[in-house]
């Protein structure tokens, strides 16, 4: 069994809903169990035109699904979900992108580990520090270190 991060995320057809039912899909897989979660959190879209909000959030997963494997699970219930890839970085009813696998290090035409822009992107930043704020990224680079990056006006906490 691997230790995995998953990042979350939604900003259509009712973006919570989307995440809950997407962390019950995970926890229900044969092959995956569902350790533990982050809050949800709100973020401005990033893409192109103008989008609504995004609803954010981390998982933690043990797994015995090869990385690649793994993506396909988490694309299937994208695509169980209404997920329709049209546009980079558009709008989109469910994300699940695998963050870190791992110490795995893996650079496919399917598969880049860890996430490329996992370090860029407060709303990826924030839930998984919540959980994991001692993680070690394959870099050395602890997450708690890269609180300060992760500006709160960009992020906030969803009650």
């Amino acid at each position: 069994m691997q230790t995995c991060y998953i990042g979350l995320g939604s900003n259509l057809d009712d973006p919570r809903s989307q995440i809950t039912r997407a962390l019950a899909a995970l926890g229900a897989h044969p092959s995956i169990e569902l350790v533990r979660t982050s809050n949800y959190y709100g973020s401005k879209a990033v893409g192109p035109g103008e989008q609504p909000d995004f609803v954010n959030a981390a998982a933690e997963l043990r797994t015995a699904l090869e990385p690649l494997d793994l993506l396909h699970a988490l694309q299937t219930i994208e695509q169980q979900q209404g997920r329709v890839r049209t546009v980079r970085w558009g709008a989109r009813t469910l994300d699940l992108d695998i963050l870190l696998y791992g110490n795995l290090q893996l650079s496919s035409s399917e598969l880049t580990l860890p996430h490329p822009r996992l370090q860029e992107r407060p709303f990826v930043i924030v839930p998984l520090a919540e959980i994991a704020p001692e993680l070690p990224l394959p870099d050395g680079t602890c997450l708690d270190r890269l609180l300060d990056y992760a500006s709160r006006e960009d992020v906030w906490r969803l009650e």
